[in-house]
């Protein structure tokens, strides 16, 4: 299923006139270094093409034949290749092996192309690699690229000067590449599974790369690298058998959606997510869907995240499509690292029209009072997760919390509970209920446990008593800082923990403090409002339960963030009043 719909995605895209991707017989490489030969085949310069600076420093994909798949054996490709297999120099200490590599890569030239070429272009790397590379190396020596090259041993290509493309992309060498692909295949083999015709079995498919945390060199889906992995005496992928054809489709089209830059790609926790439509139509939706999860605060539009779900709330409440067909099909794909191997993570397929659905739902549980300092985007998968994890960072995610979230997102599904229980744990060990987290737990509450009385804002008929302890703990707090200003530890730092789960030890001591501090503060009217607040906090909780569970424990944070919020947002008002009042004078 997963290989069929990239194939299927391949298929579309090559027949697009204006598409990226590398047509069969080739591949898109960045390849940042270039030999320029004149028509003789001599070096007259190396052209460095990475683009940025210092160590950000990276090379633009180029349309090159479709590279070898590389083991521990000697394998070159044609006209590309590392600068031990292009040049002949050792960068490793192994010279007998460096010396190997390059007969192979002369070898695989002279073998595609014969020994006099009749372009001009191969004609000049046939006379380079047989006549002018000493004279080359000890020119390369001199160049100030030239250490760089021998530590990173990096891809190498050519290019005639009077050309203003690479040599394998002029138009004869890329006519001589078709004829040779066009010619007499491998015999069929099998039935391939993704097209269910006869086809040459692959026995090696090419490697995927761009999975956070894989092999640099790239993974596969398919592989079979243990005979305790293989039946009825079946090597390689010849237990899972896919032709040629569509195992170079199927990760020609998943290579791009991976790579560095692609806007169908995102992190949730361990696992690289990649999304595609069933169709062209569908591309609207697979722009909006990266906004709708992460919004990325180096975007040139900051408020393009923002934009996206005002049109899918626009789309839902008008009754209109948010594409000209909701009724396809859309792919999500996570893929987390496993060894030499790409482990499935997550793989989900509905219409658009139920996905937009999914998310609509999604975004108004997540829904609550924002701090003045944040902004308008939607809350990012990546910083929900983050907020969860020691000290924010994505390496401390849970490993399968990612996955588990997003199948709950895609298929309004309940969210894990180790969703809210590392919001809880976090919070208690930080003393902290920041944004993220109020806004994940109340989401949690709403879903999971159908908990109607929890709302955008301060809901002062909630009854329940997480909450309302919850709120009360903000008001203590809230009456400390009137009186004693700022404190190096408050109450948050000091009882938050146990307030929070057995309440009932720390209560009276803490109400004891509320009236010492009461009595300090200067402005008595702000004295009676606190006050009263709190009786009428107090006056809602029919009792205090000696223990909360996780889940009370969790409405005893949406309380306490409800609670802080509300006296923010009514100081910012007075400020404003004030303000207005005194440009009125």
């Amino acid at each position: 299923m997963i290989l069929q719909a990239l194939n299927d995605y391949y298929l579309r895209k090559a027949a697009d006139p204006q598409t990226s991707l590398a047509p069969e017989g080739f591949e898109v490489k960045a390849i940042p270094f270039v030999l320029v030969l004149d028509a003789q085949g001599r070096l007259l310069h190396l052209a460095d093409r990475r683009e940025g600076s210092g160590k950000k420093k990276e090379a633009r994909g180029e349309l090159v034949p479709q590279g070898v798949k590389k083991t521990s054996g000697v394998a070159a490709n044609l006209l590309w290749d590392s600068a031990e297999y292009v040049l002949g120099v050792d960068t490793r200490g192994k010279p007998e092996r460096v010396a190997e590599q390059h007969a192979a890569f002369v070898q695989r030239f002279a073998q595609s192309f014969g020994v006099q070429p009749e372009d001009a272009g191969l004609r000049a790397v046939a006379a380079f690699l047989a006549n002018a590379l000493p004279a080359a190396r000890e020119a390369l020596a001199l160049h100030p690229a030239w250490p760089e090259i021998m530590e990173t041993n990096p891809l190498l290509t050519f290019q005639l000067a009077s050309d203003t493309v690479l040599l394998c992309q002029r138009a004869a060498v890329l006519a001589a590449l078709r004829a040779m692909d066009a010619g007499p295949r491998a015999p069929a083999d099998g039935i391939c599974l993704v097209s269910g015709e006869p086809d040459s079995i692959a026995r090696l498919h090419p490697a995927i790369k761009g999975v956070w945390g894989a092999q640099t060199s790239g993974a596969n889906i398919v592989s079979f690298n243990l005979d305790a992995f293989s039946s009825y005496g079946k090597a390689q992928s010849f237990n899972a058998p896919v032709g040629s054809r569509a195992a170079f489709a199927y990760t020609t089209a998943l290579n791009p959606l991976l790579s560095k830059g692609s806007r169908q790609r995102l992190q949730v926790g361990d696992a690289s997510t990649v999304f595609w439509a069933e169709q062209a139509s569908g591309a609207p939706f697979e722009s909006a869907f990266l906004d709708f999860l992460d919004p990325r605060r180096d975007d040139p539009d900051p408020d393009r995240g923002t934009q996206a779900v005002t049109s899918l709330y626009a789309s839902v409440r008008d009754g209109r499509p948010f594409t000209s067909d909701d009724g396809q099909r859309f792919h999500v794909l996570g893929l987390a690292p496993n060894a030499a191997r790409i482990a499935i993570r997550f793989w989900h397929v509905a219409s658009i029209h139920e996905l937009a659905g999914a998310f609509l739902q999604h975004f108004e549980e997540l829904d609550i009072d924002r701090p003045a300092y944040e902004t308008a985007a939607p809350l990012s998968l990546f910083r929900l997760l983050s907020s969860t994890a020691l000290q924010g960072k994505a390496e401390h995610i849970a490993p399968n919390l990612g996955g588990d979230v997003m199948r709950a997102i895609l298929k309004a599904l309940p969210y894990p509970e180790t969703l809210m229980q590392g919001a809880l744990r976090r919070i208690r060990a930080e003393r902290e209920v920041s944004f993220p987290r109020a806004a994940l737990l109340k989401a949690y509450l709403i879903r999971n446990c159908q908990d109607k009385e929890i709302r955008v804002s301060l809901n002062p008929e909630n009854a329940d008593p997480g909450y309302r302890l919850g709120r009360l703990f903000a008001a203590l707090e809230r009456v400390q800082e009137r009186a004693q200003g700022n404190l190096n530890a408050s109450i948050r730092d000091r009882y938050y923990g146990a307030f929070s789960t057995t309440p009932t030890t720390v209560l009276p001591m803490l109400m004891r403090l509320k009236n010492h501090h009461l009595a300090k503060l200067a402005n008595r009217g702000e004295a009676v409002n606190l006050e009263k607040l709190l009786a009428a906090i107090v006056d809602g909780l029919a009792d205090v339960p000696p223990r909360l569970s996780l889940t009370e424990q969790a409405r005893f944070a949406v309380g306490y963030y409800h609670q802080r919020q509300s006296f923010f947002n009514r100081g910012d008002a007075q400020s404003a009043d004030q303000s207005a009042t005194s440009l009125a004078e």
